[in-house]
């Protein structure tokens, strides 16, 4: 017997379908749904998948964070690599993302303590991954690179 969850709280509700081979199309019920493809061939694999879903989650805080700042963007657009471990699983030990923002305004600072803020205080995909996984990110800021911060086990540890 399953124990219903409790009403007080937020649910993440999803519907997956198998579609053949290594392929699966998941979403809200009745909603629009991403095709996941443990080959990579039709969708993205599940580790894209969570790449995606990071690099996404924070980009939604960044640009929430930056308008409350009266420095909304035109652009933003993020590269994210995930390394991975060499044993099975091969689970992300490590990610780096590159924040690309732009817009007339952007202030470096600002635009950091945006996405610091986004990953270690509002990303709730961030904060459903391994505590200790840590996160590289870099601002690249109307076209001029920032320096590498780290946020997790890294950051801690140095």
């Amino acid at each position: 017997m399953t124990t219903p969850l409790p009403q007080t709280r937020t649910v993440a509700t999803i519907q997956l379908s198998w579609a053949g081979d290594h392929r699966f199309d998941s979403g809200r019920p009745g909603g629009p749904t991403i095709r996941l493809d443990g080959s990579g061939e039709t969708g993205q694999s599940p580790v894209d998948a969570v790449m995606s879903a990071l690099a996404a989650c924070t980009a939604v805080d960044v640009v929430d964070i930056l308008a409350k700042r009266r420095t909304p963007l035109s652009a933003l657009s993020i590269d994210g690599v995930g390394t991975r471990a060499d044993s099975t699983p091969k689970r992300i030990v490590s990610a780096e993302l590159t924040y690309h923002l732009t817009g007339e305004g952007v202030d470096r600072t600002h635009a950091e303590r945006a996405i610091e803020l986004a990953i270690t205080k509002y990303c709730s995909v961030r904060d459903s991954l391994d505590p200790d996984l840590p996160i590289h990110y870099r601002a690249v800021v109307n076209g001029e690179a920032g320096e590498l911060h780290v946020a997790g086990a890294a950051a801690a540890a140095g």
